[in-house]
C-alpha cells in the first residue's frame, strides 16, 4: 500500500467514524478516549468531526504501559481506587449530549504475567464507579463508537510471521476490508448493511420466539426470551433523536434473554481478551441462568475473577447471531479482539443486558426491568460461540420449533 493511498484510506476511515459511527451534529462536543499509538488516525478524526460541525473534541491518551506499572507496582489501596472527578467529568458530558469514541487497541497479552486477582479489583473499582455513566452507552442515550486501529503487539499476534512493520501494514489492510472502507463510498455502503441486518432484526420480531436452542460441538443450551424483547442491529438512537452505529465493524443482530431462563452448556469457538489476558477453549454450564460449572484450558482464572465481578458477571446479558459466512470470519483469522472476533461468530455475554432490547426499555425503572427478567451488573463481556457447525432453532410461544441458523449460516 503506497502512502497516498494509505493516508486516503485513513481519512476515510476517520470520516465514516464521524459520520456512521458517532454520526456527530453540528454544536456537539466529541470526546475521544484512545492509545497514544493512535496519534495519526486521531488527528484525522479530529478534523472530520471539526468539519461536521463539533464545537469541542477532547482526547483523552492512554500509555498501555503506565497501566502495566500500576498492576505490578501499586498498593491494593490504589487498584481500589478510581478518580471520581472522571466519573464526574464524563456525567456532565454525558448530560449535555457528548460523542463518545473508544479507540479500542491494546496489547492482548499485555497483563499475562500479572495476578489475575489484582487485575480483577481495579477492574471491578473502575466499573463500579463508571456505572452510572455506563449507563448512557449501554442504554443508548449519547451516541457512542467503538473502532480499533493496529499496535505492533496486537498485530504480530495476528502475523506473527511477520514483521511488526509488516504485521501493522497487514492489519490496517484487514481493518480496511471489514469496516468497508475499500469501497469507493463507505458511508453509503454502510447505510445499505445496516439496512440489510434491521431486516434479519425485523423478521425475528414478526416471529417473537419464546426460546432459542443451540446445538454444536461442545454445546446444548436453550435460552429463553422476555416476551417484551425486540431484536436489534447495531443501529441505535440517543436521546436527541440521532441514529449512530456503535461498532465498526458490525455484523451481529441481537437480544436479550430471560435472566433465569439459560440452562445447558456452551463452547467458546475463539479467543476471549479479557484485560490484558486471553482467555481459551473454555466452556460455561447454566442452571436456570447461573453459571454453575466452568473450564479453561488457558485462563482459568482470569474467566474466574470475570465470573465473580459481581452477582449478574455469572448470567448472561446478550444474545447475538451473526453469521459464519461474514467478512471478518471469511478472513480465516482471529483477532485477539471482541469487537472484531465478536463480528465473526455468534455470541453471548456475561453480565449487564441493555434496556433498548425490551420494548419501551429505555423508559422503564431498573425495578420494572428486574421484573420481566433483566440481568443487571457493571460487567459486559461478549464470548464467541459460532462456528460452521453450530444450528440454532426458534420455539415460537405455540412450541413450533424452527431453524434460524444452520451450518452455523441464516437459513430465513
Amino acid at each position: 500500500m503506497t502512502l497516498i493511498n494509505f493516508d486516503m484510506k485513513l481519512e476515510k476511515y476517520a470520516e465514516t467514524v464521524v459520520q456512521v459511527g458517532l454520526n456527530v451534529q453540528k454544536g456537539q462536543t466529541v470526546y475521544i478516549n484512545t492509545p497514544i499509538e493512535a496519534t495519526d488516525f486521531v488527528h484525522k478524526v479530529v478534523k472530520q468531526a471539526y468539519k461536521a460541525g463539533a464545537k469541542d473534541v477532547l482526547v483523552e491518551y492512554i500509555d498501555s504501559q503506565l497501566d502495566l506499572l500500576k498492576y505490578e507496582l501499586a498498593p491494593e489501596e490504589g487498584l481500589k481506587s478510581f478518580p471520581q472527578w472522571k466519573v464526574k467529568g464524563l456525567l456532565d458530558m454525558a448530560e449535555d449530549n457528548v460523542a463518545y469514541l473508544n479507540v479500542y487497541a491494546q496489547n492482548p497479552e499485555l497483563l499475562k504475567d500479572i495476578d489475575p486477582n489484582r487485575v480483577a479489583v481495579a477492574t471491578k473499582a473502575a466499573r463500579t464507579a463508571m456505572k452510572e455513566f455506563q449507563g448512557y452507552i449501554g442504554g443508548g442515550r449519547i451516541s457512542w463508537a467503538i473502532v480499533s486501529v493496529p499496535t505492533p503487539e496486537w498485530a504480530q499476534m495476528i502475523f506473527p510471521n511477520l514483521n511488526k512493520e509488516e504485521a501493522v501494514e497487514q492489519l490496517w489492510d484487514q481493518i480496511f476490508a471489514v469496516t468497508r472502507i475499500n469501497n469507493k463510498e463507505p458511508v453509503e455502503m454502510w447505510k445499505d448493511h445496516i439496512s440489510s441486518l434491521n431486516e434479519r432484526a425485523n423478521y425475528l420480531n414478526k416471529k417473537k420466539y419464546k426460546k432459542l436452542h443451540y446445538s454444536g460441538p461442545g454445546t446444548n443450551l436453550t435460552i429463553e426470551l422476555p416476551d417484551a424483547h425486540q431484536w436489534l442491529c447495531a443501529k441505535f438512537t440517543n436521546d436527541k433523536g440521532t441514529n449512530f452505529v456503535p461498532n465498526l465493524p458490525t455484523e451481529e443482530v441481537f437480544t436479550i434473554p430471560v435472566k433465569t431462563g439459560v440452562n445447558g452448556k456452551v463452547s467458546s469457538t475463539k479467543p476471549l481478551h479479557y484485560n490484558g489476558t486471553i482467555i481459551n477453549n473454555f466452556s460455561l454450564t447454566f442452571k436456570d441462568g447461573k453459571v454453575v460449572d466452568f473450564a479453561a484450558e488457558e485462563g482459568f482464572e482470569a474467566l474466574k475473577g470475570l465470573l465473580e465481578t459481581d452477582e449478574g458477571a455469572s448470567y448472561l446479558g446478550e444474545v447475538a447471531l451473526v453469521p459464519h459466512r461474514s467478512p471478518i470470519s471469511n478472513s480465516n483469522l482471529v483477532f485477539y479482539n471482541t469487537l472484531y472476533d465478536e463480528n465473526a461468530s455468534c455470541h453471548l455475554a456475561l453480565g449487564n443486558a441493555l434496556p433498548i432490547c425490551i420494548k419501551n426499555g429505555k423508559q422503564m425503572s431498573k425495578e420494572e426491568l428486574l421484573q420481566i427478567g433483566f440481568n443487571d451488573s457493571i460487567t459486559h463481556v461478549d464470548f464467541m460461540i459460532g462456528s460452521d457447525k453450530l444450528h440454532i432453532d426458534g420455539e415460537t410461544a405455540e412450541g413450533l420449533v424452527e431453524p434460524i441458523f444452520l451450518d452455523g449460516n441464516w437459513v430465513i
